[in-house]
């Protein structure tokens, strides 16, 4: 399997640096600071970072159980929402919403939910991130 790389740049102190980030295939790079990661600013930061691995993941891992599960999923899209907090005298990702919205036919809701829990706890993004609690909340639209 392929090894996934990534890199970060840190250029001056944390409250006044800048930095930025880049996927080693290409497909992105984006700036980076204090102010985009814990004031709103412009810019991107690690935890939206991780929010789209998780929202990828899990959409891709949700459409992947249905089908096997003979349930051909139309549509699966997630938001991922990664909060972080501040903790004692520090930062730490206390917990991740996915929300999910899917369009499958000829599937019930009790079914559809079985395969989206399943997915939430099975795909890899949310087996490294089992130390933080992951909240579901998934819609089954016909």
């Amino acid at each position: 399997m392929p090894v996934r790389k990534a890199n970060a740049v840190w250029e001056g102190n944390l409250p006044s640096g800048k930095g930025t980030i880049s996927f080693g295939s290409g497909a992105f790079e984006g700036a980076y600071s204090f102010g985009s990661r814990f004031e709103g600013a412009s810019g991107t930061n690690p935890e939206e970072l991780i929010a789209a691995a998780h929202a990828g993941c899990f959409s891709m891992a949700l459409s992947h159980g249905l089908a096997v599960g003979g349930h051909k999923p139309k549509r699966v899209q997630t938001k991922a929402k990664v909060h972080l907090d501040k903790v004692g005298d520090g930062f730490q990702i206390t917990s991740i919403e996915l929300v999910c919205e899917a369009e499958v036919p000829e599937i019930n809701e009790e079914t559809f939910m079985k395969f989206a829990n399943d997915a939430k706890e099975g795909c890899p993004v949310s087996q490294a991130l089992k130390a933080v609690e992951i909240k579901l909340e998934a819609t089954l639209v016909k």
